[in-house]
């Protein structure tokens, strides 16, 4: 997954930056945890051929069917599944170890446009997850108390999550919401005219505070850390592409205590930020830092 281009095209970010940490050769196993528009996973696929093998997974069920990597003389396994849950998907395909791994936290332009409530331009059923296994959001909202709202928004650094959450609450007790549409509205209603100045959407923070919540992301990204020893061979590297402080911080302190443990060794002592001639190209880039590591 990626950020995207004015455009709303899907942008692999930081691709120089992905190869030199996976350092892909021919005959590799590679993963592609978060396959998005398969932008990284095609440039995986070439580097690893001839004989290779790709394994490219991803939550939402439309990736698997939309994205095609042309590479005839690699083997490709596409799957839906989290990538919380890679080793089950390894063990399920019969495959090894794998050489490398790549994670890419953003979030795809790709999934903008499938309906599912993600965007705060469109009115759409307020879904907001990646598949119909997991609970919508419009039925989290009906469960929620105030304090667990304001805690959840709270995670994105909105400053007025109090306010707002006590809004959606009462909202939710006069009428359900069940569009994005109508969840715009209540956090508007409460919010200054000049929030931000007008830099960002007065929905932006919320949207991705409930996002993250109703898809377990910060769980799913320890649960995927925790098993990569039981993912990558001695010597396979992982290369995590970030873009909020919160996520970094998890990959962070988790690549140092496995390097502490004597596990892995740091590719990366600090995150690696995009160039600015990337950033120049695909302005939303400019929020992406890379961590890499290579197992002992």
């Amino acid at each position: 997954m990626n950020e995207t281009n004015p455009e709303n095209v899907h942008v692999p970010v930081m691709m120089n930056e992905v190869i030199a940490a996976l350092e892909p050769k021919p005959g590799n196993f590679m993963i592609d945890g978060t396959l998005g528009g398969g932008g990284h996973a095609s440039e995986l696929a070439k580097k690893i051929s001839p004989g290779g093998t790709l394994l490219g997974v991803d939550r939402d069920p439309a990736v698997i069917k939309r994205v095609e990597i042309n590479a005839p003389d690699i083997k490709v396994v596409l799957v839906s599944a989290n990538y919380a849950n890679l080793e089950e998907v390894l063990e399920d395909k019969r495959l090894p170890k794998a050489d490398g791994i790549l994670l890419d936290l953003g979030f795809s332009s790709n999934q903008l446009g499938d309906g599912r409530g993600f965007s705060f331009m469109k009115d759409e059923p307020l879904l907001m997850t990646y598949s119909d296994d997991d609970e919508p959001l419009y039925r989290a909202l009906r469960r929620l108390s105030k304090d667990d709202l304001k805690e959840i928004i709270s995670v994105s650094g909105e400053r007025y999550a109090r306010v707002i959450a006590e809004a959606i609450w009462k909202a939710e007790r006069r009428n359900p919401i069940g569009t994005t549409g109508e969840l715009v509205e209540v956090i508007k209603s409460v919010l200054p005219p000049n929030y931000e100045r007008g830099r960002i959407h007065p929905a932006t923070r919320t949207f991705l505070s409930l996002r993250i919540y109703v898809n377990k992301e910060f769980e799913s990204l320890e649960k995927v850390l925790d098993s990569l020893p039981n993912i990558l061979k001695a010597g396979g590297r992982a290369a995590i592409i970030t873009f909020q402080s919160l996520e970094d911080r998890i990959v962070k302190n988790k690549f140092r205590d496995m390097a502490k443990e004597g596990k892995i060794s740091l590719l990366t002592k600090k995150p690696v930020s995009p160039q600015y001639s990337e950033i120049k190209k695909n302005p939303r880039a400019r929020s992406a830092k890379i961590r890499a590591m290579v197992m002992n």
